[in-house]
């Protein structure tokens, strides 16, 4: 009997983080009705904002983003860019100073040894005079109207953070960018049920959000995930966090899975830091913010530990009824799909849903190791930005 509830309760906790979350959220906007914000007119005075971005040889990249900045409908008198290059060794430096002279809003600082994302924007943080700060990626391109749709509802007093909606580009059959992809959307649109729901996104992807200037609070210097703490530290001083879908940004898709795994592990490492930083958080599942973070991080961090649990007991319970040993011959097939894809792969077969398992279970062999080595402590936050146009 104790075998079979381990059994159901971790197979429950996934259900719930992937499947059965989304529709609670669902059913909660149906029965209270989506928040409403006030917003701004494009007549209206409009705040003044400063986009922040730390850079690492980006030179591949670099200047569509800036000029995609420009290129926005926002008035041009409100905007300041704050650019850091850390210790950049390719023509990234060069291509900025060359910037900095068609656009006077744009103001760069050439850090002479690495400092990470994190460090500089810290830095930035300080010298940026706009009402709203956005953070944002050197790959990550803007829309003629991204500036404004992500200010948009800081119109109204609640709302401290609002995230952009990343859409992809780039996805080929050969690696793993259709279902990073996926992954991606799916995150967008829970995102968007919290955002309706209580006005509690659970973290912005870091490619691009913005966020009022007194609301943000620097990152700790060896944690490796900055917007997901920046966020948290938002909704405990009591503000809503949302995305706008309308605020639309494009970003080339990881499509190597050895580099995606790498790039995972860190992020993983400081999922874990901030669960520590932040359990205090969870002391009431029943509220919106616990019951938002509980469901969609927390269970989702430590899926590794269900996928094991769920697997092990199975395995224990194959005699005890029919249903128990199909379960498992499911879970087996369910385990080793990544070989097959892996050597069906070798042979030029893509099959699109060998491949999703591939992928579902390399996030959570991530998170697994993320675990373990953020029990052993981090002190750099310094990394390699993911490699720009996989092949």
């Amino acid at each position: 009997m104790f075998i079979q509830l381990i059994f159901w309760i971790c197979l429950g906790a996934l259900v719930h983080s992937y499947v059965a979350y989304p529709f609670f959220l669902h059913l909660i906007i149906l029965l209270k009705g989506k928040k409403q914000f006030n917003a701004y007119s494009q007549t209206d005075p409009l705040p003044n904002i400063s986009l922040l971005m730390a850079a690492y040889n980006e030179e591949a990249v670099i200047e569509k983003k800036i000029r995609s900045i420009f290129n926005t409908n926002y008035p041009k008198n409100q905007i300041e860019v704050l650019i850091g290059s850390d210790n950049s060794d390719d023509s990234t430096n060069y291509l900025l100073k060359q910037l900095s002279k068609e656009f006077p809003q744009l103001h760069i600082t050439l850090f002479d040894k690495r400092h990470g994302k994190i460090s500089i924007i810290n830095q930035l943080s300080d010298w940026a005079k706009g009402d709203i700060i956005f953070i944002t990626d050197a790959n990550v391109l803007l829309q003629e109207n991204t500036l404004f749709e992500a200010i948009k509802f800081f119109a109204d007093s609640e709302i401290g953070l609002v995230d952009t909606h990343m859409k992809n580009y780039g996805q080929k059959k050969d690696g793993i960018s259709f279902q990073e992809t996926s992954y991606i959307s799916r995150e967008v649109y829970i995102k968007q049920l919290e955002s309706r729901a209580f006005g509690t996104m659970i973290g912005p992807f870091g490619g691009c959000y913005a966020i009022r200037k007194e609301l943000f609070t620097k990152v700790p210097s060896n944690f490796t995930v900055d917007d997901f703490f920046i966020c948290m530290n938002v909704l405990n001083q009591k503000k809503k966090t949302i995305n706008n879908l309308n605020a639309v940004v494009y970003e080339d898709v990881s499509n190597s899975l050895s580099i995606e795994f790498k790039r995972k592990i860190r992020i993983a490492i400081g999922n874990f830091q901030n669960l520590k930083y932040f359990k205090n958080m969870l002391r009431n599942p029943f509220s919106a913010i616990g019951f938002s973070f509980f469901s969609h991080k927390v269970l989702r961090w430590l899926g590794p530990f269900f996928i094991l649990g769920t697997f092990i007991t199975n395995l224990l319970l194959i005699n005890h009824s029919a249903f128990y040993g199909w379960l498992f011959i499911a879970q087996l097939f369910l385990t080793f799909s990544p070989i097959a894809d892996f050597i069906l792969k070798k042979f030029g077969l893509h099959i699109v849903l060998l491949r999703f398992a591939t992928h579902f279970y390399t996030m959570n062999l991530s998170l697994l190791i993320g675990f373990i080595k953020s029990i052993k402590g981090v002190k750099s936050n310094v990394w390699r930005p993911t490699k720009r146009f996989q092949e």
